[in-house]
């Protein structure tokens, strides 16, 4: 990708994100809310806090952050204390966005392989509990961020040079990347591997135990399920991984090459980080999809409320067509 093609793609590339991310994320949360989907308790507390979460990320940091940005400039978006907020919350929901989805993993390995502690674990108030814990330590941590910005009397949001220079800056932007992307995406790859060899273990050793007892032309619902588990876990993981790869590899390498140090002389970014950010943003749309389309009655729902605006307008077009 051409560094001088980032814009124009940007220009095209947020506005199709967000009129997809939103719609999909509302649809989700209330489906999830108000109908029974067949999932547990615990497991639809945790989805609803992940497509919430990353609807405040598309409304944040694709919306007010960088549609605003290309589109939206001298507007009301730019008085310094709003956006000081929106800087603020941008990396605050994405923060808690990722971690919801390690805490979504971590469960399920607990569901999955530690049968004793998955009766106080895999609850719904044990998953209200972690959802407040993660939601509340990523608000704190994200405070220094918008004094991470000057302003020109009460306009605008300009990245402080000492954000690059002083010690302390350096220290919170270590402890920022290595919190979000860097530890979750080695913990989720991590949680992923242990799951998918435990389910690997009990499928062969079900199969095993199968053959010996019939014929083995049966269709055996557990083990339908274990290979659903295990497609389900696959498809999370490297969604994840593969969306946040990229970002990831342009911390090493920023890191490694020192160039962070001398940013601030040639305030750029590049083709490469832009790639990463429109990635990770791309998985707003598509953490909570991933689990809850696999499920048969989310997605007859799904596709019930897809469809309701297209019946409702061809039954309004029919009705004016018999009155005329």
């Amino acid at each position: 990708m051409r560094l001088s093609a980032i814009p124009e793609t940007a220009a095209v590339y947020y506005p199709i994100l967000a009129a997809v991310g939103g719609p999909v994320n509302i649809v989700t949360i209330v489906i999830l809310y108000f109908k029974n989907c067949g999932l547990s308790k615990c497991i639809t507390r945790y989805l609803v806090a992940m497509a919430t979460a990353d609807l405040v990320v598309i409304v944040c940091n694709v919306i007010l952050h960088r549609i605003a940005a290309i589109y939206c400039q001298d507007t009301f978006l730019f008085y310094t204390p709003v956006c000081r907020f929106v800087l603020y919350m941008s990396p605050a929901a994405i923060d808690i966005s990722v971690w919801l989805t390690v805490s979504f993993t971590f469960d399920r390995l607990v569901a999955i392989c530690c049968q004793k502690l998955k009766i106080k674990h895999c609850t719904e108030k044990t998953a209200a509990v972690v959802i407040s814990i993660v939601s509340s330590l990523f608000c704190l941590k994200n405070i220094p961020w918008p004094f991470a910005y000057n302003s020109y009397g009460d306009l605008g949001c300009w990245l402080s040079t000492n954000v690059y220079i002083s010690p302390a800056w350096i220290a919170f932007s270590w402890i920022e990347q290595l919190l979000t992307p860097v530890i979750p995406f080695f913990l989720i790859l991590f949680f992923n591997i242990v799951t998918v060899k435990r389910i690997l273990r009990a499928n062969r050793g079900r199969m095993s135990l199968r053959q010996r007892n019939t014929a083995g032309n049966e269709k055996d619902p557990e083990l339908m399920n274990l290979r659903k588990s295990i497609v389900l876990l696959y498809a999370m993981s490297s969604s994840f991984i593969l969306l946040w790869m990229t970002t990831v590899i342009h911390f090493l390498l920023f890191r490694i090459t020192g160039d962070f140090n001398r940013r601030f002389i040639f305030h750029h970014v590049t083709a490469f980080e832009e790639a990463g950010i429109m990635l990770q943003l791309l998985s707003s749309c598509t953490n909570t999809a991933i689990y809850t389309i696999t499920q048969r009655k989310f997605r007859n729902l799904f596709i019930s409320v897809i469809k309701y605006p297209l019946t409702l307008i061809g039954q309004l077009v029919k009705c004016e067509g018999n009155l005329q």
